[in-house]
């Protein structure tokens, strides 16, 4: 790679990582499913209208927007609303390359190698290491809704594999346009109509930059330059890249919102880092008919599950995936 897109690779992990710091501020402000539908909402309206139309069936679109956008995002921002860290979150999140593997095993017949499998089993122990750690100093439950919600980012993987999207961006952002209503629609009706007119009534500029930045910044900027880079260079070299969110989750989380990181912490953080950087080793050139056999990336990010997606032709392929953005929540 150039200089100019190693930067730009480190500047998209980046902007993902600080996304779980931004979201942890922007529940300050939200009910957590009422931000995560206006999230969606400022990054599906400007966006559909400059992407063009659809390039795969609906069907598609649907399933990952409800997939993606209203469980896994829905399950994340409530995690992160009931007490997980976001530093944490940020890690804990790229468990989802096991679980996109597993189900990409059992659905569609990828079967890891020796190395993935060794990377995955790498990987719940640092799981373990942090469940752990989290049990002694905050609440389980929202442990629990985080990894709930890393397992719906690997169900959202498969199907993005299946969909074949041609552009990520245009894909992701009529992926936007699907979670908006329901997630509208679980917020009236589990936080309450009150608390949403009353966080929208209370609406100002720290609020407003929160919405913003997971839309626009995370979402349209973060997709956009990821599928850039992959247009130019192999997801191989490209997708590493995405293994630094969680490094600037964390760190962020810090240094902006003072949470502490425990001894424990940075084990598993090393523990899960590093089994899913074994999980996204690319595979070895196959005999043509033989199944793929790793899952597709994900992090906040979302972008993790189309980094095959967006790699253009099959030659690029070959990545199982360490998170992107939404690696950005």
């Amino acid at each position: 790679m150039r200089p100019s897109h190693l930067f730009l690779a480190v500047l998209v992990a980046a902007v993902w990582g600080v996304n779980f710091t931004v979201i942890e501020i922007g529940l300050a402000h939200f009910p957590p499913l009422l931000f995560s539908a206006l999230r969606f909402l400022v990054a599906a309206l400007p966006a559909v209208f400059l992407v063009g139309r659809p390039k795969v069936a609906w069907k598609w679109i649907v399933a990952v927007g409800l997939v993606l956008g209203v469980a896994k995002f829905g399950l994340l921002f409530v995690g992160m609303d009931a007490g997980m860290p976001a530093g944490l979150s940020s890690l804990v999140l790229q468990i989802q390359a096991v679980f996109t593997a597993v189900i990409a095993g059992a659905v569609l017949g990828e079967r890891p190698t020796r190395v993935r499998a060794a990377g995955m089993a790498v990987a719940l122990a640092g799981i373990g290491v942090a469940a752990w750690d989290e049990g002694t100093s905050g609440p389980l439950g929202a442990f629990a809704l985080v990894i709930a919600a890393a397992a719906c980012w690997g169900v959202s993987n498969v199907l993005t594999r299946k969909a074949s999207p041609p552009d990520s961006l245009n894909f992701m952002a009529w992926v936007s346009t699907v979670p908006v209503l329901p997630l509208l629609a679980l917020s009236l009706l589990t936080e309450g109509p009150s608390a949403d007119w009353a966080a929208l009534r209370a609406l100002d500029w720290r609020g407003a930059g929160t919405v913003v930045y997971v839309a626009w910044v995370t979402t349209v900027f973060g997709f956009g330059a990821w599928g850039w880079l992959l247009r130019r260079h192999p997801a191989s070299a490209v997708a590493p890249f995405s293994l630094l969110v969680p490094v600037f989750g964390m760190s962020s989380a810090a240094l902006f919102l003072g949470e502490p990181v425990s001894p424990a912490r940075w084990c598993a953080a090393a523990l899960l880092v590093g089994g899913v950087a074994l999980t996204s080793l690319p595979s070895r050139r196959r005999p043509a008919g033989k199944p793929f056999d790793g899952p597709v990336g994900g992090g906040d990010n979302a972008a993790g599950d189309l980094h095959d997606a967006g790699a253009g032709p099959r030659r690029h392929a070959g990545t199982a995936g360490a998170a992107g953005p939404a690696a950005r929540g």
